[in-house]
C-alpha cells in the first residue's frame, strides 16, 4: 500500500520540505525544496508565506501523512520562538488539509536514518543520500532534515505495523 509522506523542518527563514513515498518496506524519493522568506519582510508576512507556499506543496503533491521534528529547546530565545511560530503555522496548515502529523525527536531522526543518536548533520545528509538513492546530497540542509523526517516516519510507522501485527499473531497462537 502507497503512502505519500510529506516531512517538514519548519523555521521562519527556511520551512525544508521533503516528500517520499512510502511503498510498504521501500521509500522512494519524490522531492524537496525550501521555502525561505526574506528577513526585510514584516513578521506575519513571512509567516503567511510559509503558509502559502506550504499550501501549493500541499496541492502539487497531496501527501497523505506528514512528520516533523519536535521543538528542542535552543540557546537563543528568540530564534526557538520563530521556529515554534513556523511550526505553528506548518502544523495548522496541514490540520486544515486533514494531513495527520506525526512529531519525531531529533534523536529519533539521527537515530532512524543513520543508526547513531548522536549523528551531525553531513552524517545525516550522506545517509539520506544513500537511503533515497540519490545523485547528491540534499542542500541546504533544512530540505536534508526534512526528508530524514519523512524517512523516519516511514521506518516508525512501518515498525508499528509490524509489532501490532505481531501482537495479533500472538494472541492467536495463544489461543
Amino acid at each position: 500500500m502507497k503512502r505519500r509522506i510529506l516531512g517538514i523542518d519548519p523555521g521562519l527563514a527556511n520551512t525544508g520540505f521533503g516528500v517520499v513515498d512510502d511503498l510498504g518496506g521501500r521509500i522512494k524519493f519524490v522531492s524537496y525544496g525550501v521555502i525561505e522568506t526574506s528577513a526585510n519582510d514584516e513578521h506575519g508576512v513571512r509567516l503567511l508565506s510559509i503558509y502559502n507556499r506550504l499550501l501549493a506543496v500541499i496541492d502539487e503533491f497531496r501527501p497523505d501523512q506528514a512528520a516533523m521534528e519536535t521543538l528542542y529547546f535552543a540557546k537563543n530565545v528568540s530564534s526557538a520562538l520563530n521556529v515554534a511560530e513556523a511550526k505553528g503555522v506548518v502544523t495548522m496548515c496541514l490540520a486544515q488539509h486533514a494531513i495527520p502529523l506525526s512529531m519525531y525527536t531529533p534523536n529519533q531522526i539521527k537515530y532512524s536514518v543513520t543508526g547513531a543518536k548522536t549523528a551531525d548533520k553531513e552524517l545525516v545528509e550522506r545517509y539520506v543520500k544513500i537511503l533515497l538513492a540519490l545523485e547528491t546530497e540534499p542542500k541546504p540542509d533544512h530540505a536534508a532534515d526534512a526528508l530524514a523526517a519523512a524517512i523516519t516516519h516511514c521506518n516508525s510507522t512501518a515498525n508499528s505495523t509490524l509489532l501490532a501485527d505481531l501482537a495479533d499473531l500472538q494472541k492467536v497462537t495463544k489461543k
